[in-house]
């Protein structure tokens, strides 16, 4: 019996999937969206098989109260559940939109910062799939601004965004190669 909980604890853990219920929390309340995916699919342009760069993204005014935004892209049909693309924090509560081909910096003028992607570089990096995969942006609208530093992991971002999510929204894109 010992030995079965053990196993539970050591397959469970204490940390989060790739894919934490995170990514439901709070109501989905922000429209995101982006002119630059062909439909719901990624152009091979934004990919590891173009220039690898993000799309642009635009969503409607959050909540009232909120004091930063939190970006995440996940490919929750990598192996082990998940593979972060994209992880990035404290934009201003103000911001509606992310151009296209965003800067891999770790912090940005306006206080923007970046986290550390699966790839183990800063910023965005792009769909480099084996079939088809779906990839997940989710964009949090948070009663916070958070004192992470720049290149903070994906987990690291969900343990400081809980209990301090507002809204979210949701787009979800495919890749095929």
């Amino acid at each position: 019996m010992l030995a079965g909980m053990a196993a539970f604890l050591v397959f469970t853990g204490c940390r989060h999937a790739s894919a934490p219920a995170i990514e439901g929390d709070g109501p989905e309340a922000l429209s995101l969206s982006s002119s630059g995916l062909q439909g719901d699919h990624f152009p091979a342009s934004l990919t590891c098989d173009g220039a690898n760069t993000s799309p642009d993204l635009h969503w409607n005014a959050p909540p009232a109260g909120t004091k930063s935004l939190a970006l995440i892209l996940n490919d929750p049909d990598a192996p082990g559940g998940g593979f972060v693309h994209w992880v990035l924090f404290n934009l201003p509560s103000d911001a509606r939109a992310l151009p296209a081909s965003y800067s891999k910096e770790r912090e940005l003028p306006d206080g923007t910062r970046q986290g550390i992607n699966n790839f183990g570089a800063i910023g965005y990096g792009g769909p480099c799939p084996n079939g088809t995969h779906h990839y997940v942006f989710t964009l949090f609208a948070l009663d916070t601004k958070l004192s992470l530093s720049p290149g903070s992991t994906r987990t690291q971002l969900d343990d400081a965004m809980l209990g301090h999510i507002l809204a979210r929204g949701t787009l979800i894109a495919s890749y095929r190669r």
